[in-house]
């Protein structure tokens, strides 16, 4: 009877301490709940070369009852100006950079549109090509997170 008393002690001890290990995880995990609003977050500057280009980041996130319903997220060069169809016309000598410039721009409405269909940045695939805009797309969303939790 004493060994039985023991064990389930001891399974209530363990299953206790599982329990809170459990909640300190997930609170250390960037979960938690989502305050309703629009919340922009922007990622760090990019110092890129010819060919990925210099610039940031910046992601517009709207979170109704806990879940992201709206996203968009555009790209800037480090001079302010936003990253639009003219984006790399200045390598249009050399067409697979232009190529490249312009594949990137129209991979960030994309990465958007992922981001509300998966609900989560774990839904949202790298575009081939725009890869610097994904990490910028993700350091951007991540802040803007960061903010409806807090």
């Amino acid at each position: 009877m004493e060994k039985t008393l023991s064990s389930k002690l001891f399974a209530l001890v363990i299953a206790t301490l599982l329990a809170v290990a459990c909640l300190g995880l997930s609170a250390c995990g960037g979960g938690g709940e989502l305050k309703d609003g629009t919340y922009t977050g922007q990622s760090s500057n990019f110092e890129g070369d010819a060919v990925d280009g210099a610039g940031y980041g910046v992601a517009t996130i709207t979170i109704k009852d806990g879940a992201i319903t709206d996203c968009t997220f555009e790209t800037y060069e480090l001079d302010g100006n936003k990253k639009d169809e003219n984006y790399g016309v200045s390598l249009s000598g050399n067409q697979n950079k232009y190529t490249k410039a312009q594949n990137a721009v129209k991979a960030c409405p994309e990465y958007a549109k992922a981001l509300v269909e998966a609900g989560s940045l774990d839904g949202v695939d790298t575009i081939s090509g725009a890869t610097v805009n994904y990490d910028q797309f993700c350091e951007a969303v991540d802040d803007a997170m960061a903010q409806a939790r807090a």
